[in-house]
């Protein structure tokens, strides 16, 4: 991987991240498109600079992770599914990164329900505090979101949605809980695969955090203000073309390289 291809894959990153369109996703299809050859470095970087991104979170939002104990007891509630789903499946996950038409069918999938889910949670609770319950049972969403390009941001928008949360809320308890997950998948994932990140690429995985960080700083916002004032269908109608153009020219036998 080149340093003009570590920027392009890591502004992706930044852009994606918080956008209900699956940012792994983006990432793979930018790699098969660039012509980028997997390796687990590749793995690594794909999974690291997200916590990059999700560093911005904090920074934007730095009142709510100084405002109690309790946020963080939520959050660790939260994470709990998706970190014993993470252990038990890790392997099998990792496998999926490298396969483009498991991407482009979530892609699909994950939009015609986008397209729909504004209908479906037109009354949210005039309460929007997130119980330790709620906060469970939006963790369990993360697990869906472990298959390349179902998106966590959209699995677990729909999870706060399901818990009667209105749009900014869920969006933004989407993005604190991010945090710790993110957090556990680049500490593991390096963990496990430590002897891959050299001298010669570390500059790179370094460089693609920043870049990410300072992309998803700029985007976080404008994302937020655009779902609390339209929804999701826009992305819904998105995901389903992406997905379909990329079914097409696997089809065709384009040079998307799937290992």
């Amino acid at each position: 991987m080149s340093w003009i291809e570590t920027i392009i894959i890591s502004i992706v990153e930044g852009i994606t991240e918080f956008l209900p369109i699956s940012s792994t996703g983006h990432m793979i299809i930018t790699e098969k498109l660039l012509g980028i050859q997997s390796n687990e470095f590749i793995r690594i970087f794909i999974v690291n600079i997200q916590f990059g991104a999700i560093l911005s979170v904090i920074v934007l939002y730095w009142k709510k992770f100084i405002k109690s104990l309790a946020f963080y007891y939520k959050l660790l509630i939260a994470f709990i599914p998706a970190a014993v789903a993470g252990l038990i499946f890790g392997y099998y996950i990792d496998k999926l990164l490298d396969n483009v038409v498991i991407v482009a069918i979530s892609l699909v999938a994950g939009g015609i329900i986008l397209v729909f889910v504004d209908s479906w949670f037109r009354n949210p609770a005039k309460n929007q505090e997130i119980t330790y319950t709620k906060a469970f049972k939006i963790g369990l969403f993360q697990i869906i979101a472990m298959i390349p390009g179902v998106s966590r941001s959209a699995a677990t928008i729909i999870g706060g949605l399901t818990q009667k949360l209105d749009r900014r809320n869920a969006a933004e308890f989407s993005f604190f809980l991010a945090v710790p997950t993110m957090f556990a998948a680049s500490v593991y994932k390096l963990y496990k695969s430590y002897e891959s990140v050299t001298v010669n690429n570390i500059g790179m995985l370094i460089a693609g955090n920043i870049i990410a960080f300072i992309v998803a700083m700029l985007a976080i916002k404008s994302f937020v203000t655009y779902l609390t004032n339209h929804g999701f269908k826009v992305f819904g109608y998105y995901r389903i073309a992406a997905g379909l153009i990329i079914l097409i020219l696997y089809s065709l036998k384009f040079e998307l390289k799937i290992v």
